[in-house]
């Protein structure tokens, strides 16, 4: 077992060897070591932390019994993401609603983040046609705020169990321009596929001018250097046009159905 010399923090100690160091020119080392997760400092303090902890994960646990309760029979559904800040007279708005009713009209719930922007336009398209419109909404303290256009809505404090609840039920990908948020979700997409977390599914870029420097990058510096796979890029498909964004979701499962195989949920489960 490794014994650990205690010191109180901010209180350095000295002895021959270090002031022997000092002389030579060399930094003295010091010793002693940062408290560890199993000091206990305060028994009171330690007892309370463990409490707040604990109603911490049943309150994520929670989240994730809501939605598998709330969200089990939507499939198929499709995952849209983009920008809280895309106002609804931009085009970029439009094509959002518009790939949703498409989707919606094409037997795929649609599910967004549940605020504004994009958000707010893939729910509107999707509540205006025959399938459900979902909205995971969450609690920020900017930009979020729950639009009008939702069948299904539930509401989370943590972002965890709400990007499990978007990859768990989804059958596809489409991501429109977007910020911070929008980069997370594709990147946690691909990374999920990659490593084959979750099955393999369509992940399309809508809006080739705004993706174009991420793709030619994607390819000019990962892959140059060999870190991640030759086939790792063509994860990514960008499509431009609506009713080709659906075909392409049905020409990837036309061979494989959109039923998850027992391996695929297995590994659905280990999230």
């Amino acid at each position: 077992m490794i014994k650990h010399r205690e010191i109180e923090i901010g209180k350095e100690t000295h002895d021959g060897a270090q002031d022997s160091a000092h002389d030579s020119g060399n930094v003295p080392k010091k010793s002693g070591r940062i408290p560890g997760l199993r000091d206990v400092v305060s028994v009171e303090r330690a007892t309370a932390t463990k409490a707040r902890e604990s109603w911490h994960v049943l309150g994520i646990m929670s989240e994730f019994f809501e939605a598998s309760e709330r969200l089990a029979q939507i499939r198929p559904a499709v995952s849209i993401f983009g920008s809280a800040r895309i106002p609804a007279d931009d085009p970029r708005y439009e094509m959002a609603e518009l790939i949703a009713r498409k989707l919606s009209e094409a037997g795929f719930s649609v599910i967004s983040g549940g605020g504004p922007g994009i958000m707010e336009a893939a729910n509107k398209g999707a509540y205006e046609g025959p399938s459900p419109s979902v909205g995971l909404n969450i609690e920020l303290p900017h930009e979020q705020s729950n639009n009008a256009y939702q069948n299904i809505s539930l509401f989370f404090r943590h972002f965890f169990p709400r990007k499990v609840a978007f990859v768990k039920f989804t059958s596809a990908y489409v991501v429109l321009p977007g910020g911070y948020g929008t980069l997370d979700e594709l990147f946690e997409a691909l990374t999920l596929v990659q490593t084959n977390k979750s099955r393999k599914m369509p992940i399309i870029l809508v809006g080739s001018e705004y993706w174009r420097g991420l793709v030619d990058w994607i390819r000019a510096q990962p892959l140059a250097q060999g870190l991640i796979s030759p086939d790792d890029p063509d994860l990514l498909q960008v499509i431009d046009d609506p009713q080709a964004i659906v075909d392409a979701i049905f020409d990837f499962y036309q061979h494989e159905g959109f039923t998850q195989s027992p391996g695929e949920r297995e590994r659905l489960l280990n999230l």
